[in-house]
């Protein structure tokens, strides 16, 4: 039965009424949320405001690093040390590492890049850290729903947005209610705030709809791949920051590593590659599984124990990718929005900022007497504020490595060493990207076959392990969350001219081409193992593949990540 089917039969649905509603959990939501009350509070106001988080509690799915710049923390709670955020751990070093096959060449401190510097800032879990946010909004009187997908925007009459409806619950596989079946309900705002995260089921369709992209430059992703080990005591290093870039790539491929050292013998690492390759036969997960071997990552956690993994597509299409942020009845922020900055390879600050002057917005509308109109108070202040003019000093970052490895280093040198000792710090020229994606990827008869070594399941492991370690878990009967728009495309297209790539860039092994008993090929997905990483719905070259919302609660656990 389809959702209108279920409606009819079942509804109407209920509906809760709030000023307003935050889709998403994660550090640019609650700061939102957090800011809203304290606006309230400071004015002696009523402010009604609920977040929804598909995770089961907040942080349950959030995977970052993570190193943080706590400039936007201190601007939203200054007094988070007495509050007990967990930012335990000050970065202590830096090094970044030009890896070749077998030996590695630290850069000298004096030449690291302006975005490369980590003074003042704290090697953490960003999922304790959004747990903790999460904490500190509840104690302000937010309302959060753990555990409750956002799988519907709701529009008024007059096409505004007017909230989001929940999913339904208790469908089976087969599209039928079974007992237990309870239909979704609508919460309906004044405003309603989107933060979920790197390419947003509800945002893209909101900026699809909205046309919040035209004008702007394609946006661009990369899949971060991370583990989290436990290593022997005399391996620790606690603050320690590495990164790397180089090998195992051997192409102009956009990548590289990171591993930290956290407090308490943890050690968190791995791979970043931009989902604008080229090469199909090109793996992800095993260029992260590889990279581990190279000596120079290998000595910090050989002998230790893996104990978590996860996968998470993250934006770095710059300044000029960012679609515009309002429409009728709400906002964009955070990573849905894409403020992520690439070349420091930290959101976490920026989605708080672009909470915060969410919020700032939004209150004063509401004490204005106005709803669902467009709070353009929020893009006017982002445009005047410290993480616009962080955003556009590295607006060219990853479009320079489009143009290859020599001159992205060249280019990342001139524009984040140089220029800045000249007084210069926003480069006088910005570059502009044309091409998405999933339009990247080359038949696979003209690229390289790549040789991955097997998982000795000490250093490097396969899948399904992996997934096993993120504690990943769906409940079985119900629908797929990951649906094809053409069941046939797969294999006339994908399969024929680009040899499976989702079988390969999937990092949670959900698809695999399988033999009918004709010989014939068919896709299977296994949407149980899927971690909910998105690198599917953006890198499937026919974008045949479509990401939509699981029964809430379902996905990753991730614990100490």
């Amino acid at each position: 039965m389809t959702n209108q089917e279920l409606i009819a039969q079942y509804g109407p649905r209920e509906a809760m009424e709030y000023d307003v509603v935050i889709v998403g959990a994660g550090p640019a939501g609650l700061a939102t949320a957090i800011r809203l009350k304290q606006l309230a509070a400071a004015k002696g106001a009523e402010v009604s405001v609920v977040v929804l988080e598909k995770g089961s509690e907040p942080g349950a799915h959030i995977l970052s690093g993570a190193v943080m710049d706590p400039r936007g923390l201190n601007e939203l709670l200054p007094n988070w040390k007495e509050l007990g955020a967990p930012l335990n751990q000050p970065v202590t070093s830096d090094d970044i590492l030009f890896l070749n096959e077998t030996g590695s060449t630290r850069t000298p401190d004096f030449l690291v890049p302006e975005c490369f510097h980590n003074e003042g800032n704290y090697v953490i879990s960003l999922g304790a850290v959004t747990k903790w946010l999460g904490e500190q909004a509840e104690g302000l009187g937010v309302e959060i729903f753990p555990g409750f997908t956002a799988a519907e925007v709701v529009y008024g009459e007059d096409g505004a947005v007017r909230g989001v409806a929940t999913g339904n619950l208790g469908v089976g596989k087969d599209g039928q209610p079974h007992d237990g079946f309870q239909l979704g309900m609508e919460l309906h705002g004044k405003y309603t705030v989107f933060a979920e995260g790197a390419r947003g089921h509800l945002g893209k369709q909101l900026i699809a709809r909205f046309k919040l992209d035209a004008g702007r430059d394609p946006q661009t992703y990369a899949i971060g791949i991370k583990e989290l080990w436990e290593v022997p005591a005399d391996k620790a290093q606690p603050g320690k920051v590495v990164h790397t870039a180089g090998w195992p790539l051997t192409d102009d491929s956009f990548g590289g590593g990171f591993l930290y050292h956290l407090e308490g013998n943890k050690v968190t690492l791995g791979y970043v590659l931009g989902l604008d390759y080229q090469n199909p036969w090109m793996s992800p997960f095993e260029e992260m599984q590889r990279w581990k071997t190279h000596p120079a990552i290998r000595a910090h956690i050989e002998g230790g124990k893996r104990i978590g993994y996860g996968a998470r597509a993250i934006n770095n299409g710059g300044l000029q990718a960012l679609p515009k942020l309002v429409f009728a009845g709400g906002c964009l922020v955070g990573c849905d929005a894409g403020t992520l900055n690439a070349s420091r390879i930290k959101g976490s600050h920026a989605a708080i900022k672009t909470g915060m002057l969410a919020a700032e917005a939004a209150f004063d509308a509401l004490q204005s007497g106005r709803a669902q109109d467009e709070l353009s108070a929020y893009p006017v202040a982002f445009a005047q504020s410290w993480l616009h003019a962080e955003l556009e000093r590295t607006k060219n970052f990853k479009l320079w490595f489009k143009k290859g490895k020599l001159i992205g280093n060249l280019m990342t040198g001139i524009e984040q060493w140089l220029l800045p000792k000249l007084g210069v710090k926003v480069p006088p020229w910005t570059l502009h990207g044309t091409k998405p994606d999933h339009l990247a990827l080359r038949p696979a008869a003209e690229m390289p076959k790549i040789d991955y070594p097997k998982p000795d399941n000490k250093l490097t492991f396969d899948r399904l392990s992996s997934v096993f370690v993120s504690n990943t878990n769906h409940e079985e009967n119900q629908p797929a969350h990951l649906t094809l728009k053409d069941s046939g495309v797969p294999v006339a297209i994908n399969l024929a001219q680009y040899a499976g790539p989702e079988s390969r860039y999937c990092p949670a092994g959900v698809y695999e081409f399988v033999k009918n008993a004709d010989n014939s090929d068919r896709l299977q997905i296994n949407a149980q193992n899927c971690v909910h990483c998105k690198t599917c719905d953006i890198k499937d070259p026919t974008q045949n593949i479509v990401w939509v919302t699981p029964e809430g609660g379902g996905g990753p656990n991730y614990a100490g990540m």
